[in-house]
């Protein structure tokens, strides 16, 4: 079975309303589906139920909602609503998150991660099928919680995952695991910490990644502004320790130690070319779409596309890649 692929949306800077025309057109491009995240932007849920109406052929998926940062029954609500308006199309990505986004910017203490997001798993499994939940979990508890209208269709359930721990738990809590920030030759090393060596198909998983984009034929601008984002990510130390893990802490600590010093622009230019060309797809559209495939054939079965840019480049960007190429 060949792999899904799918359009990260919103894209960044662009009113949402502006964006109608564009997300009914990835299904004529040959888009399979949408997916959104959910960081400093608009929050995962609202653009999806737009997509829902303006594309009904297109799934839907988050990737990822951060399992701390809402109840566990509002959580299970927001999906139930979109599951009601898109009976079918639902994939629920939920993960730990961040420091940074759980505890800095939402006020609420980052402890016990990975406890926090295979209960938040536990706990959909029951309230998502209709189950009436009175329980003490590790990490909350709920007294006496049923959805008044829960999905027609199972949502799959997908655990955002970097490292060992967490892939384990999301591989054999959830109906899969979502990767993000790695290159293809890393898809491996991730596969070999999974039961069967992360072979989704023999499994019945789904092995999702999240890619970022920048559609340029000038390597120069392509890596400058690919460089802003692997700074503003692979400085948070959940994405540090994966890297450290993944072998590039020696590639990396110029840019940790400039960024520790507060040197924000000694830290770009320590991004070695070699990482960026790893970690961010770029090029002509033919040769981003050749990068992309790279990771199909390492094994992962969807890929979610994120064009890096804001606003009407941004739109200009994901019209120059275009569609997946036809002959899948």
């Amino acid at each position: 079975m060949d792999a899904r692929y799918g359009m990260t949306i919103p894209l960044e800077g662009l009113p949402l309303p502006e964006q109608r025309a564009w997300i009914a057109e990835l299904a004529q491009l040959g888009y399979d589906d949408v997916w959104t995240a959910e960081a400093t932007d608009l929050d995962g849920f609202t653009p999806l139920v737009l997509a829902s109406q303006w594309a009904p052929s297109l799934g839907l998926g988050t990737a990822i909602i951060p399992a701390s940062t809402r109840g566990p029954a509002l959580l299970a609500q927001s999906v139930a609503a979109l599951a009601d308006v898109a009976p079918g199309r639902v994939v629920l990505g939920v993960g730990s998150s961040s420091n940074v986004i759980v505890q800095s910017w939402n006020g609420i203490a980052f402890e016990r991660p990975l406890a926090r997001t295979r209960d938040v798993v536990r706990f959909l499994r029951r309230a998502l099928a209709g189950e009436r939940v009175d329980e003490v979990f590790e990490t909350f508890a709920v007294s006496g919680f049923r959805l008044a209208r829960p999905p027609a269709s199972p949502v799959p359930i997908l655990v955002a995952a970097l490292r060992p721990a967490m892939l384990r738990m999301g591989w054999a809590e959830g109906d899969g695991v979502i990767l993000n920030w790695l290159s293809a030759a890393d898809v491996a090393r991730v596969r070999a910490e999974l039961p069967g060596g992360g072979d989704a198909a023999a499994a019945g998983k789904q092995l999702v990644v999240r890619l970022f984009v920048v559609p340029s034929e000038d390597p120069a601008h392509a890596r400058a502004v690919a460089r802003r984002h692997i700074a503003a990510y692979l400085n948070v130390p959940v994405y540090a320790a994966f890297h450290r893990w993944l072998g590039r802490g020696e590639q990396l600590a110029g840019m940790w130690a400039a960024w520790d010093a507060g040197d924000r622009r000694g830290a770009l230019a320590a991004i070695p070319d070699e990482v960026v060309d790893d970690l961010v797809v770029h090029g002509s559209a033919a040769t981003c779409w050749e990068q992309v495939r790279s990771y199909v054939e390492a094994g992962v079965t969807a890929v979610t596309v994120a064009i890096v840019g804001s606003g009407a480049d941004a739109l200009a960007a994901a019209r120059a890649l275009g569609g997946p190429p036809s002959s899948r």
